[in-house]
């Protein structure tokens, strides 16, 4: 596929994965320099580097848990079920993610009331049922953590690929150059600083296409002209499984299997 069937070119696809990575690099590693100077925030120790000498608020710890759930299969899969089952589909997708946020909430506060120095839940793991049930965790882990690193690589590597024509190895090997280098230098509190970074840029690119969306386009401009087209959308093309082959109906049989699976 020749580079001008993508909207930009491969030089914009390098430009922008080496640019982020190291505007985030350079910003982080310059935020860890002045905590260190005029807050002594130091990240010399293992406990500063791991734990950022548990000096880490609510605000700063609730953007890392949006940024950290805002992965890539919450951008593109979510609208993908929206374009297949309708309303239902980014529904049930937030909903099957909300439930495991708010177990998480409970145990880590509990975790936190009965360890409030253990470094990782592993720790408690291994105080609570032993080495052998510990070993098997961290194998758990490590597998979870390899997978999910895994699929965040290859989904941003694909959404680049896909606007410029990037080989998706080497996105894959230059898209986390830039967090090693600030996670070098800053340890935990760094990553902190970035997922709130990221989530201010998330919540303003989300007002921008709301915005956009339901006031300004000269294609849509208004919620009623969104809904009409919907409604005409499932006309010309109903949606299998809902009642009407309606895209705003919660009454979807794909998307209530969607949600169970």
């Amino acid at each position: 596929m020749s580079s001008k069937n993508f909207p930009l070119t491969q030089g914009d696809g390098y430009g922008i994965v080496v640019g982020f990575g190291a505007l985030f690099a350079v910003g982080m590693v310059a935020a860890t320099f002045c905590l260190k100077r005029y807050h002594g925030e130091a990240t010399d120790s293992s406990e500063g580097f791991s734990t950022a000498h548990r000096t880490v608020k609510t605000g700063l710890i609730a953007s890392a848990v949006v940024s950290s759930w805002t992965w890539a299969a919450t951008l593109l899969q979510s609208s993908s079920v929206a374009y297949s089952y309708g309303l239902s589909g980014p529904f049930w997708y937030a909903s099957g993610a909300t439930v495991q946020i708010i177990l998480f909430c409970v145990i880590a506060i509990e975790l936190k009331r009965r360890a409030p120095f253990a470094h990782t839940f592993l720790e408690a793991i291994h105080a609570r049922y032993g080495r052998i049930v510990h070993i098997v965790y961290i194998f758990f882990c490590l597998c979870t953590n390899i997978l999910v690193t895994s699929m965040l690589l290859t989904g941003g590597s694909a959404v680049v690929h896909s606007l410029s024509g990037m080989h998706i190895a080497a996105a894959c090997f230059l898209l986390p150059i830039g967090t090693i280098i600030y996670t070098m230098f800053g340890g935990i509190k760094a990553t902190f600083l970035t997922d709130y970074a990221h989530t201010v840029a998330v919540l303003i690119i989300i007002l921008y296409f709301a915005f956009t969306t339901y006031a300004t386009s000269p294609l849509l401009g208004s919620p009623s002209a969104v809904y009409d087209l919907l409604v005409n959308a499932s006309h010309v093309h109903p949606v299998e499984g809902n009642t009407g082959g309606s895209y705003l109906t919660m009454r979807s049989q794909e998307g209530a299997i969607f949600f169970i699976i």
